[in-house]
């Protein structure tokens, strides 16, 4: 499955920025992800949405960020609020097993 992010982008401290990942298959069994990048450093999970609809974040966006999907479209979303600049990264969005698949990514950046 090929999956495209969208939504990435600059904002302000405090302000708020939604990504989506459209999938070119159906997603309806398949956990999903969002992992982000930083310059220098590993790629690190962010949040994951699994297919009965449980979620888990990393502490560093608990309370602020929020995934969701919509398995009719395809697609999974993350709400990102209060953005910090040490959010700036590429988002990357994942497709677990059997796809194991892994979007372009896409730049967020976050000014102080």
């Amino acid at each position: 499955v090929q999956l495209v992010e969208s939504g990435g982008g600059l904002a302000q401290a405090g302000g708020s920025l939604r990504l989506s990942c459209a999938a070119s298959g159906s997603i309806f069994s398949i956990n999903m992800a969002w992992y982000r990048q930083a310059p220098g450093n590993q790629r690190e999970l962010v949040a994951s949405i699994i297919r009965d609809g449980n979620t888990n974040y990393a502490d560093s966006v608990k309370g602020r960020f929020t995934i969701s999907r919509d398995n009719a479209k395809n697609t999974v979303w993350l709400q990102m609020n209060s953005l910090k600049p040490e959010d700036t990264a590429v988002y990357y969005c994942r497709a677990g097993w059997p796809y194991d698949s892994w979007g372009q990514g896409t730049q967020v950046t976050v000014s102080s």
